[in-house]
């Protein structure tokens, strides 16, 4: 190694020290964010805000959360939110994909290097480099990849939340017994952020069906804060079984509908693979053809 090189690694392992050491230092917390995280409408509302890490993976994600100034968009949380899943579990299954990144490329790169050249190179530590810097941004496009099917999973969630909303009405329950009971019969994510939304109203005193109609607005999930409308008819005295009836049988065909569009739409994506051993067998009897009237 020359001894540019062997100055330039020097400068990037004491950078990194210092960074490390400036990262684990404390720092004094913005008096406004800390208002914002008591307030109620503040970041307590979002993903992972409130939950405490469990395992050291989820430890050191919410560790890299705090002192990296990259933040998350609107879209990443609630795509959080619809998975159930917290910030700290995101920023673990960053730290996870970027090591990932780093070692693999400089091994690789290192092996060539020896093989090839016969000595090491710089390549593998660039390699390494960028592969961490790869891997740790592959959670965030992974994440946004499954917002269509997790809307589509939390859609479906809540087509069986109004069924078992709509039994505990027959069974003579009040509509926020209703909500209650029905949103404490599962784990799936929306039924969680249901529940929780539940039990934040019924701390505050409010009613639910406002809480509701700011998750559904949270969540992006419109068909939540119309059976909260139907839900507060309660108390004008109207009857809700049958509305509840209706109004699921809406969602659920418009729901099925949905997917038998987007079912067609990928079957007709998947037309262009079903032409291309007939385009292949075609070019083979052709080229012979050819072949055989050029050479003749």
């Amino acid at each position: 190694m020359t001894p540019g090189w062997a100055l330039l690694a020097g400068v990037l392992v004491a950078a990194g020290l210092v960074s490390v050491a400036a990262g684990l230092r404390r720092s004094t917390p913005g008096l406004r964010a800390a208002l914002d995280r008591v307030g109620a409408a503040g970041p307590v509302l979002e993903a992972g805000a409130v939950q405490r890490p469990e395992s050291r993976s989820e430890q050191w994600g919410a560790l890299l959360h705090r002192h990296l100034p990259l933040g998350l968009t609107a879209r990443q949380r609630r795509a959080l939110r619809l998975q159930d899943k917290s910030v700290a579990e995101l920023y673990a299954d960053k730290t996870v994909m970027a090591v990932i990144g780093a070692v693999l490329p400089a091994l690789l790169g290192s092996a060539l290097s020896w093989v090839l050249l016969g000595h090491l190179s710089p390549v593998p530590a660039v390699a390494a480099v960028l592969g961490a810097v790869v891997g740790f941004f592959v959670p965030d496009l992974l994440l946004l990849r499954s917002v269509a099917g997790s809307r589509s999973s939390a859609l479906e969630a809540l087509l069986v939340f109004v069924d078992l909303v709509t039994l505990e009405r027959l069974a003579n329950a009040s509509a926020p017994q209703s909500l209650v009971r029905a949103a404490g019969l599962s784990q799936v994510p929306l039924f969680v952020q249901i529940r929780t939304a539940l039990e934040r109203a019924s701390l505050e005193q409010q009613s639910p069906y406002a809480e509701l109609r700011r998750l559904s607005e949270t969540l992006e999930l419109p068909e939540l804060a119309d059976i909260a409308d139907v839900m507060q008819l309660d108390e004008t005295g109207a009857a809700l079984s049958g509305t509840l009836r209706a109004r699921v049988r809406e969602l659920r065909d418009a729901h099925l509908t949905a997917e038998q569009i987007k079912a067609s739409a990928d079957a007709e994506g998947m037309t262009i693979y079903m032409t291309l051993p007939a385009m292949a067998f075609g070019l083979i009897l052709l080229t012979a053809a050819l072949l055989q009237i050029v050479l003749g």
